[in-house]
């Protein structure tokens, strides 16, 4: 529950790599993020130092993701961090992941045609009639309900 969220917003430093997991779709990629201050002694903005971060992306956010970002684009990520540290061959090494929750076009720098994603329709999943809500079920309505919607949670879950 005591998550540390975060904002970040900068550039998509690597094309985002989309892969089919047995969870569902993820997608990563790295973000560069550098600050930027106005140097008063040259009178102009300057470049600060840049952290990299890698983003990773879930189900039909990583689905959007692989098909719409690619490297250079300005985006805004807002996600849970996770930083790692650990010890390989001697060295020490620290990590900075954020698990998106919502990723999107800067528009500050552009403009973006949002287009809503086609619903896959499987054969594999039965339509599901509209529930009579006006009427209370009967008990072997409820036990018959209650194994379809356990049959369409398996099959989308596969």
């Amino acid at each position: 529950m005591n998550e540390t969220m975060v904002c970040a917003v900068g550039r998509v430093a690597t094309q985002p790599v989309y892969r089919e997991m047995a969870s569902g779709p993820s997608a990563r990629f790295r973000l560069a993020v550098t600050a930027r201050y106005w140097d008063r002694e040259k009178n102009t903005w300057t470049d600060g130092h840049t952290n990299f971060f890698t983003v990773w992306a879930n189900r039909q956010l990583a689905t959007n993701t692989a098909a719409s970002l690619t490297v250079g684009e300005p985006v805004i990520v807002q996600g849970r961090l996770k930083v790692r540290t650990d010890v390989r061959e001697g060295q020490s090494w620290t990590s900075a992941d954020i698990d998106a929750v919502s990723i999107g076009h800067d528009l500050a720098w552009g403009t973006s045609a949002f287009r809503r994603a086609a619903k896959v329709e499987t054969a594999a999943v039965p339509a599901q009639p509209e529930p009579n809500w006006e009427t209370p079920p009967d008990d072997s309505a409820v036990s018959t309900e209650a194994e379809s919607q356990r049959r369409l949670e398996s099959a989308v879950l596969t």
